[in-house]
């Protein structure tokens, strides 16, 4: 890792012990310094405070009960204060060099927010092998105007502009879409690198939720009335959902039509689906 960057990874976690097990891993297997990581545990009940605490993470914060999605990430980022952070879920594995391609690729191009290329489902590939060709492939290759909450590196000058998550925990996850929404409304330009990549399972954190909660899974989390906390309209809320769509399926054609493969993709039945 490229000692120059002053960066912190931090994740949340509720219950899911499995799932952060093979994210820790991950980061040990491609020698991450997990002492610039900060884990939060949004009340667990399954052991996660336990085995997290015994694995010399910089540091390991303690929450009583479920804080939702805004809390926690406020803490990590207040307790860490460093130039770059990155957020992401902990059902994710990361693959060799991740942060250094990450961070590189948002200094190299003027970026302030960055997310990684993304492989959703099943992890039945080799991720090193699979990402470092898929990277050289594309030859840092960005997909502007798109970004995902799996995973995002935010430079601290965001916080000063933007702020930082909405501290509200009923809307349980609803608080990037909140930030993204705030990111556009302050010009702040961000993208998907192809430069980085990382392997998530896929709404294993929003089922546990939905568990804790007593919710069927089938159910969504975000009721209609949750919107008005976007300050915004159903038409112009309508209409900015649509651009962004018309954006991702753009780029996703170009990407497909230009490599043969995009920056998001799903492992199904033992074949990759690019059409995301």
């Amino acid at each position: 890792m490229n000692k120059n960057f002053d960066y912190s990874i931090v994740f949340p976690c509720l219950n899911c012990l499995e799932f952060t097990k093979k994210l820790v891993e991950s980061m040990q297997k491609n020698n991450e310094d997990l002492t610039k990581v900060i884990a939060i545990d949004n009340g667990s009940s399954d052991g996660t405070f336990s085995y997290l605490k015994d694995l010399g993470l910089g540091q390991v914060i303690h929450n009583k009960k479920n804080y939702g999605f805004g809390v926690p990430m406020n803490q990590g980022i207040m307790a860490a204060q460093t130039e770059w952070t990155i957020l992401m879920n902990n059902d994710i594995e990361v693959s060799e060099c991740w942060i250094e391609n990450l961070l590189s690729s948002a200094v190299e191009n003027d970026l302030k927010v960055i997310s990684p290329a993304l492989i959703e489902e099943n992890l039945d590939y080799n991720l090193n092998t699979e990402a470092a060709k898929l990277s050289s492939d594309m030859d840092g290759y960005l997909r502007f105007g798109d970004i995902h909450a799996v995973c995002i590196a935010i430079h601290e000058s965001v916080w000063d502009v933007v702020g930082m998550f909405r501290a509200k925990p009923p809307l349980f996850g609803f608080e990037d879409r909140i930030f993204f929404n705030d990111l556009d409304k302050n010009n702040i330009k961000y993208a998907i690198t192809s430069k980085s990549w990382i392997h998530h399972y896929g709404s294993i954190t929003q089922r546990s939720m939905k568990d804790g909660l007593g919710i069927d899974r089938s159910s969504t989390l975000i009721k209609v009335n949750k919107y008005h906390d976007l300050c915004e309209n159903a038409l112009f809320r309508k209409l900015r959902k649509i651009q962004k769509n018309m954006i991702r399926k753009k780029a996703n054609k170009f990407e497909i039509s230009k490599y043969g493969f995009s920056v998001m993709g799903r492992r199904q039945n033992g074949d990759f689906n690019w059409i995301y």
